[in-house]
């Protein structure tokens, strides 16, 4: 594990939800890890608080790399909700998948273009947004990172999940969850050159080097329905022994499908994060669980970051997500207000 990572691995520790979270019309304060200054090696938790009104209505520019699923619309949601509340206007643009970083790219200029005092921005991948961030950032315009990590290139702020946790975290709950019983495992952690995806993957990996659970195979693709169910489909052709498997929503909503279809009934599914249907497979049992990074929650912090640097008020440089553990056990105590959109919220483009 390189310093970096085991920075992060260390920052915080995963935490089981429990009741009594915030309601969203007051969510703070949020108990999150703050890495003061910036510095990885002076990480605290702290109480973030919002401020209560800009002081004038700023022009935010988000970019998403696409809104195909909950995880994304949830962002979102809080992002529009936020700057709702405090007075500000946004402009969302999404790429339409990991696939389509020169159309990001395109998007980042066409925010600048309008004027823009602010871009708030899920990168489908740092290296490629890193030269447009370095453009921005060096004509004045605020640049906050939300969700997906910017770890290297300089920007104003940034608040992520800690990624390798919720791998390490999750494989550490499949573990215990399997007892005395030996787990034959297959990863899917996302897609390659995201970041992210090898940062789960990273964590899992580290989960599964002691206890008993066998890594079988590691397997990167798009984070959507249709192309993790080819993988997983794949998977339990070439694994045959197969008893775990591990990824993200996509794969977790995927495997449901492709595991009953195979005639199997001893393959436990767990999930790295979170989408809507992850709610409802946990509660059915057909998953065993989700590690949460709280997407609204991400949402609503990035805008009064974005806020708090162009008022020129002090603010946090680097935000890191704790994860939580949610199974058929707690689910029904959490508060998902912090988690997902209201349902039926549909996604919005802009506040004015």
């Amino acid at each position: 594990m390189n310093g970096l990572k085991k920075t992060l691995a260390l920052a915080v520790s995963a935490t089981v939800l429990s009741a009594g979270m915030a309601q969203a019309a007051d969510w703070w304060p949020f108990k999150i890890a703050s890495a003061k200054d910036g510095d990885l090696k002076k990480v605290e938790e702290i109480e973030y608080k919002p401020l209560e009104k800009a002081e004038k209505p700023w022009k935010l520019c988000v970019l998403f790399p696409h809104l195909q699923d909950s995880y994304w619309v949830s962002v979102d949601y809080g992002i529009v909700e936020e700057a709702k509340r405090l007075g500000v206007k946004v402009t969302v643009l999404q790429a339409g998948g990991y696939t389509a970083l020169p159309k990001q790219i395109s998007q980042y200029d066409d925010c600048v273009a309008s004027g823009a005092d602010a871009i708030l921005i899920s990168a489908i991948s740092e290296a490629g947004v890193a030269a447009k961030i370095g453009e921005g950032m060096g004509k004045g315009i605020v640049n906050i990172a939300v969700a997906n990590p910017i770890l290297e290139t300089p920007i104003t702020a940034r608040i992520t999940p800690d990624f390798f946790q919720k791998g390490f975290q999750t494989g550490e709950y499949v573990k215990k969850y399997l007892g005395d019983k030996q787990g034959e495992a297959v990863a899917f952690p996302g897609p390659q050159g995201s970041g992210w995806a090898e940062t789960y993957m990273d964590g899992f990996r580290e989960s599964t080097k002691t206890g008993n659970i066998k890594l079988l195979a590691e397997m990167f693709g798009e984070a959507s329905v249709p192309a993790q169910l080819k993988l997983v489909e794949d998977a339990l052709q070439t694994h045959p022994d197969v008893n775990v498997i591990w990824g993200g929503a996509p794969t977790a909503e995927a495997a449901i499908g492709a595991v009953a279809d195979a005639g199997l009934s001893n393959v436990t599914i767990m999930s790295s994060y979170e989408n809507q249907t992850m709610l409802k497979a946990v509660k059915d049992g057909s998953v065993l669980g989700f590690a949460t990074e709280y997407p609204v929650i991400m949402g609503r912090i990035g805008v009064d970051l974005a806020v708090r640097a162009l008022e020129k008020k002090e603010h946090e440089k680097v935000l890191l997500v704790a994860p939580g553990i949610v199974t058929k056990e707690n689910i029904d105590k959490i508060d998902t207000t912090q988690i997902f959109a209201p349902d039926g919220w549909r996604p919005e483009f802009s506040v004015e």
